[in-house]
This record gives C-alpha cells, sequence and structure tokens, in this order.
C-alpha cells in the first residue's frame, strides 16, 4: 500500500492541487523560491492533502452533498477544494519548519533539515511564510467561508496548546494516556480533522456528512501518531532517526504508557525517575522494558480500535471509489512502515 494511489486515483485533481501549490508559493524573492523548492523536493506523502481532496470528491457523489450533488466524476472539483488542500500542506509544513528549530533536528525524512543546512532563523522566516500562505489560501480571493477560517484558527490553538502540554508533560514526568491522547490529538489529528471538514464546506457537504468526515479524520489522524511512536521503539525500520529519542526528550508515548499497564505498573516509577534524570542508559533500558511487557502491541491495539472508529464513520457515505479511497487511507495508515 502506498499514497501514490491515492494520487493516481484523484488524477486530474491532484495534479491541479500541485499547480495549486506552486502558485500560492510564488514568490519574486529569489533566495525564497530556492527554500520552497528545497522543501517541496522532499515534500512526503502529502496525505493531509489527499484527505482533503478525497472528502470533497466523496461529498460532492450522488447523494453526498446538499448543493453540489450534480458534480460529475470527470469535473473538476471547485478551487475552494484545491486551496484548502494546499492550505493544509502548507500549515503542516510550517509547523515542521518550526519544529526542527525547537527541537534542534538536524535530520526531517532522512534529509537535512532547514535548520542544519540554512540556520534556524532561516527556517523560521521560512515557516512563518508558508503559514501566511496558507491563511491565505483559507480566505481566498472573493469566497470566504467563516466555517473554515474557524476549524484553521481552532487547529492553530490545538497546536500551540498540544506543544505546550507536551512540554509540560515532559518536565513533570507524569503523562497518563489520557494526557498523551490530547497531545496527539492538538499536535496531529486536529489539523487531519481540519483538511476533511474543509474539504467538505468545499462541496457543500450536509451536517451529517460533516460531522462524519470530522469523526473519520480525528480517528485516523490518532492512528496516524500513534504509528509514528510505534516506530520510535522500532529501530529494525529504517526510519531516519534514532530510536527510542522520544523518551531521550523525556516524552512518554503510548508504546511506554501500554508497556507500563501490562506490567501492572511494576518498574513504573524508578523508569519514570531514570527518564526524568536523564540516565544514559535510558534508552536501551526503556526499549527493553517495551518489549518484555508489549508495549508495542498495546499501542497497535489502540492504533486499530481508532482506525475501525474511523472507518465505522464512513457508513453514511455511499459506496463506490471515493468511500474505497478513503477506506484505502486510513489501511494504508495502520500498516505504514515509514
Amino acid at each position: 500500500m502506498d499514497a501514490q494511489t491515492l494520487k493516481n486515483l484523484l488524477e486530474g485533481d491532484w495534479r491541479s492541487f500541485q499547480d495549486c501549490l506552486k502558485r500560492q508559493l510564488g514568490s519574486d524573492v529569489a533566495y525564497l523560491r530556492h527554500l520552497n523548492e528545497e522543501v517541496l523536493s522532499h515534500a512526503g506523502k502529502q496525505l493531509r492533502p489527499l484527505l482533503c481532496l478525497l472528502v470533497a470528491r466523496v461529498c460532492a457523489s450522488e447523494s453526498g452533498s446538499a448543493s453540489v450533488s450534480d458534480l460529475a466524476p470527470d469535473m473538476p472539483l471547485p478551487e475552494q477544494s484545491l486551496r484548502y488542500a494546499v492550505a493544509g500542506e502548507l500549515l503542516h509544513n510550517a509547523t515542521l519548519l518550526h519544529d526542527d528549530v525547537a527541537d534542534a533536528s538536524d535530520l526531517r525524512r532522512g534529509r537535512p533539515t532547514v535548520r542544519s543546512l540554512f540556520g534556524a532563523d532561516v527556517s523560521v522566516l521560512l515557516g512563518d511564510y508558508w503559514l501566511s500562505r496558507a491563511v491565505d489560501a483559507i480566505v481566498g480571493p472573493d469566497d470566504f467561508d467563516p466555517r473554515v477560517v474557524r476549524i484553521y484558527t481552532k487547529t492553530l490553538r490545538d497546536l500551540a496548546e498540544g506543544e505546550m502540554l507536551q512540554l509540560e508533560k515532559a518536565a513533570s514526568g507524569d503523562t497518563l494516556e489520557q494526557d498523551y491522547l490530547r497531545v496527539i490529538y492538538s499536535k496531529t489529528a486536529s489539523l487531519f480533522e481540519a483538511c476533511a471538514v474543509s474539504g467538505a464546506c468545499s462541496v457543500g457537504a450536509d451536517e451529517a456528512r460533516m460531522q462524519a468526515v470530522a469523526a473519520y479524520a480525528r480517528n485516523i489522524g490518532l492512528a496516524f501518531q500513534i504509528r509514528d511512536d510505534i516506530f520510535d521503539y522500532s529501530p529494525e525500520w529504517n526510519t531516519g532517526k534514532p530510536s527510542c529519542e522520544d523518551v531521550v526528550e523525556k516524552k512518554i508515548t503510548l508504546p511506554l504508557l501500554g508497556a507500563f499497564e501490562n506490567a501492572g505498573h511494576q518498574g513504573e516509577t524508578d523508569l519514570r525517575a531514570a527518564i526524568g534524570r536523564g540516565d544514559a542508559d535510558i534508552r536501551e533500558r526503556v526499549l527493553s522494558y517495551v518489549r518484555e511487557h508489549k508495549g508495542i502491541e498495546y499501542a497497535q491495539r489502540r492504533l486499530q480500535d481508532f482506525l475501525t472508529q474511523a472507518l465505522s464513520a464512513l457508513d453514511v457515505f455511499p459506496g463506490g471509489r471515493w468511500r474505497e479511497g478513503l477506506q484505502y487511507l486510513a489501511h494504508y495508515i495502520g500498516d505504514r512502515t515509514l
């Protein structure tokens, strides 16, 4: 399974998105154009715009939309759909550019970060530029939708609160599963939700379908981040960063929380204290504990729970290739190895 399958499914919609993204990043500043090209040259899977466009298509299919139900399969999506997909991609990358500075990251997706190549100041400024272009895409020239502004405004607030909560819990060392879920909703799932809801808004979906795609996206977003956190405990997968990096940064994620639960919390107090002290052997100790007490299996079960809820949310839509595309996306998120 791979994201390219979904890009092929979208065909002209995906090409139009790529064109819209390049236009949105246009600038007469040569250095800025060079930096934009650097980021776009390793843009990743671009799951968030994929989600936005698939949702727009499923909501515009027969019986799937209150106002655009006559959108034929070979007709292009509205310009709003493309702009909202672009906004999701721009906002996501803006946060990565800022995160790389906050985390002093040298690598992103296995390649040198903008921060490591050009400096922290450039990475922050480029992130600001991408964020400003995302806002411009959301507002649009003459088709301002206050619902979409509100959902993206909420997402920006969620991102900031999630980062601050994660810092707070890293300092206190007392992260519980409900704290973890709030952090990953705020930092990851909230943007998935915004992309899906904005895609539905762009084609005039009714309230029932808006709620359905919000639930679907929220749950695949949670599953996506859990999968990322499983990677951190899987050194056999080449993820481009050292294993157990989160615990070195004093972040307690679901595989370790699951191991605590499976162990009946035996050894939990000592291990949390060691993480807080930053003991030299903390990677090996935590990895051994998680493996012994099957923390990865616990996290994978929770991931599957969220995917099951996501797939159930699609029941309001008729069968067809767009619903199947969303089902494929959910399964891909649960099975991906990178």
